[in-house]
Formats: C-alpha cells, structure tokens, sequence
C-alpha cells in the first residue's frame, strides 16, 4: 500500500500497528507528553510521506483528551500537505448524543463531526456506531460491523450448548440477528425502557423465546457502566437460563462495571479491540484494513 501513511494515535497504537501491516504501510508513530494541567502536546516521530493520511484513534476515556489528540493530529496532516485525511476512530466518542432527547441538550456527535472536518478529515471509519442517526452528522463514513469477527471467535473459541444470541433491547435486533444468522442459532431481543431523567432501566421479565438449560450471549455494541447487563443477565437466569456470556464491540466498562456483570453471573465478557484491555479478545484489524482499502484502492 504505497499511496498511505497509518498514523498511530496514542489510544491505539496497537491497533494501528496490526492496520499497517495487513496493509504493507508506512506508520509513523505519535509522541505524546501530557502536562501537569492535562493538556496534550503531540509530534509525528517522522513525516507522513505519503499523500493519503490514515490516522487510528479511539476516543474512549479521557474522550476529550483522546478526541483533542485525533484533533491535532488531522490538522498536523492537514498542514503537512496531505491530499486526504481519514480518521479511523473505531470508538466514536459521542455518538449516543445524536439528538436532543430533553429541552436545551446539545446534540455532541454534530459538533465532533463539525471539529474534524475542520481539522481536515475529510473521512471517518468507525466500528459498530450507535445509530444511523449518528452517522448522518457526517459529511462522509463509513461504519464498519464486528458483528462477523465476534460471530467468527464464538464459532471457534467458545463452547456453547443450544446457543440462544440475545440483545438487550430492542435497538439491537437487527446487530442479533446478524450474530444469529452467522451462528445458525435462535435469537430474541429483550423489552427494556430507559427513564430520560433519571437513567433507571427496567426489562420486562417474560421472553419471546424459551431458554431453559440453554447458553446465551448478550450482543451489544457497547458496555459502559454495565447496568443494563447485569439486569439483562438477571432477567435470563431467572428464565432458566444456561451459562450467559456477554460480546460486545466497545467495553468501556467504566469504574467497577466487569465486577458488578461477573458477580451477576456473567461467565465471560468478550470485546474488540477498539479499546485495548483484559477483553479486548477480537482482533478488529483485517475489517478496518479491508475498509481502507476500499477508501484507496477499487
């Protein structure tokens, strides 16, 4: 891949670096130094030679200090003559404000995707998005789904009687469905209500489908604090449910959340990695490179 640059933002160098050589590229790493304040302050350890600029960077927490470092990095690009900037941001941070769901709320996610055009991106590749709602705030993107690759690890690695592939709510059908049908197995969506104020969650108790006896895995594009899940997992066990597993393609697992979805008796949660860490077990890589290649190369 002659004709790109991957440039490693300091939230996803790993990543980035696994990007770059399934694409055969040049990277070119970023060197980071946080002030006392927490400001950051970035220099490309190299110049970007090629034309097209790839920069990889997840802006899971700190989000805005990940985000401000995607920021700094386009416009670096920018500045440095590229012919296009794409941003691979494979947690977009924000993405869940995409409309104002109360009086005076600020819809975020058009404010990102106003600050990185400004910055010069002029494409954005992103993994598992909340919504297309999202996705319209953007001039041009391109969603990318792990939906095969999480499907692909349950196949190989996990050992699971009569598998039932389950999604929270019923804003996830279409993602279960999919893990369903590569599965070959059942699947059902649970009834669950959000209050906009207070953020309590409730799912209804009775299902569409019985589980007794059989192994589940919650499908969800992200877990943040984790308590939809565990009342998720409350509701199959009393269902009579089998082993539950948790896959998701963003585990922020905020504060204690992978302790409260184990102890309510989850046997395994199983990420991407869009966010490096102890679950990051899917690797998101050969997706991201394939997408790239179709930005670049008919």
């Amino acid at each position: 891949m002659s004709e790109i640059s991957i440039i490693t933002g300091p939230a996803s160098s790993d990543l980035a670096d696994k990007i770059a050589k399934k694409l055969d590229a040049q990277m070119v790493a970023a060197e980071l130094r946080i002030f006392s304040d927490g400001e950051s302050k970035i220099k490309m350890a190299g110049r970007a030679d090629k034309k097209n600029c790839v920069i990889v960077q997840s802006t899971y927490p700190p989000t805005d200090t990940h985000l401000m470092q995607t920021l700094m990095l386009a416009k670096k690009c920018s500045d440095d003559g590229a012919l296009d900037v794409c941003a691979v941001i494979p947690y977009l941070a924000y993405a869940r404000q995409d409309r104002a769901f109360l009086e005076g709320e600020v819809v975020s996610i058009a404010l990102v995707a106003k600050l990185l055009e400004a910055a010069g991106v002029r494409h954005v590749i992103t993994v598992d998005i909340h919504s297309q709602l999202a996705m319209s705030h953007f001039a041009s993107i391109q969603n990318v789904s792990s939906i095969p690759l999480l499907a692909e690890y349950a196949s190989r690695i996990m050992k699971l009687h009569r598998l039932v592939a389950v999604s929270p709510d019923a804003g996830g059908t279409d993602r279960v469905k999919e893990f369903a049908r590569l599965l070959k197995t059942d699947t059902i969506a649970l009834k669950k209500s959000r209050d906009r104020t207070t953020g309590e969650v409730t799912i209804e108790e009775k299902l569409d489908l019985d589980v007794s006896g059989r192994d589940t895995i919650l499908v969800d594009d992200m877990i943040s604090s984790g308590e939809s899940i565990v009342k998720a997992v409350g509701v199959l066990r009393r269902n009579g449910a089998g082993k539950v597993y948790a896959m998701c393609a963003h585990a922020l697992l905020i504060g204690d959340a992978a302790q409260k979805i184990k102890q309510a008796g989850v046997q395994d949660i199983i990420a991407t990695n869009s966010i490096p860490g102890e679950y990051a077990r899917v690797d998101l890589s050969p997706a991201i490179a394939e997408a790239v290649k179709s930005r670049y190369y008919y």
